[in-house]
């Protein structure tokens, strides 16, 4: 593997970014000072040290995305355009979403090839929550605030699962928690009480939030974050 790509993988800058940290003499294989981005490791064997620390060479790769609306969450589209477009390149072949956003939903989305997490997250069983922002066509009432917390009939052969619902001071706007994922399922639980959703987007996935990312932008996770999903 390039010595670039490697220090890529371990978080420690974009490719342009890490070019330059290497001509700065900052990063060592085996001892001994590199300078060229283009020298070859084995990143299973050499010892990499980036400013004095030692660098462990990460297997798999987790992607924190906002994606925006008009992108569909797959690999692959014969319409429209996908999410993969923005993550990098060498990464796109082997990497997956993690669950699905409708094309006109924007927000946080993981993307990774990490299939054994891809499976742990997405599973009905694990109950893994997922926040979302929507606005409104019109008004609702507080009184939706213990329906959604008992549960609400979209239509399939049983209510959804208890979902906090916050409503903000305008009522027509809301946040909403939910531990399932079932098709189209926070736009039917609104209109299951005479509301639809005019945008929305997810904010947060478990523990994980989007912060200041920009739609289109992305970061990868932390060894952190890696741990506790």
């Amino acid at each position: 593997m390039r010595l670039d790509k490697f220090l890529c993988e371990c978080n420690i800058g974009t490719r342009s970014e890490v070019k330059k940290i290497i001509k700065t003499g900052m990063v060592f294989v085996n001892g001994e000072l590199i300078k060229q981005a283009d020298y070859k490791i084995d990143e299973n064997i050499d010892e990499v040290s980036y400013n004095g620390d030692r660098l462990l060479y990460k297997t798999n790769v987790y992607f924190l995305l906002n994606k925006p609306a008009g992108y569909v969450t797959a690999k692959k589209d014969n319409f429209y355009k996908t999410v993969m477009e923005f993550i990098p390149e060498e990464y796109r072949k082997k990497c997956s979403p993690v669950g699905r956003l409708d094309l006109d939903t924007e927000g946080l989305l993981l993307i990774t090839d990490d299939g054994a997490l891809n499976h742990r997250l997405m599973s009905p069983s694990h109950h893994v929550e997922k926040t979302y922002y929507a606005r409104l066509d019109s008004k609702i009432g507080v009184e939706n605030i213990e329906k959604f917390k008992v549960g609400v009939d979209i239509g399939d052969d049983k209510l959804t699962l208890p979902a906090k619902l916050e409503i903000l001071d305008t009522f027509d706007e809301v946040f909403l928690t939910i531990s399932e994922g079932r098709y189209h399922q926070v736009k039917r639980m609104f209109e299951s009480v005479g509301a639809k959703v005019t945008y929305l987007k997810r904010v947060k996935l478990s523990f994980l939030e989007l912060g200041d990312l920009e739609p289109g932008e992305y970061r990868q996770l932390t060894d952190e974050e890696i741990k506790r999903l």
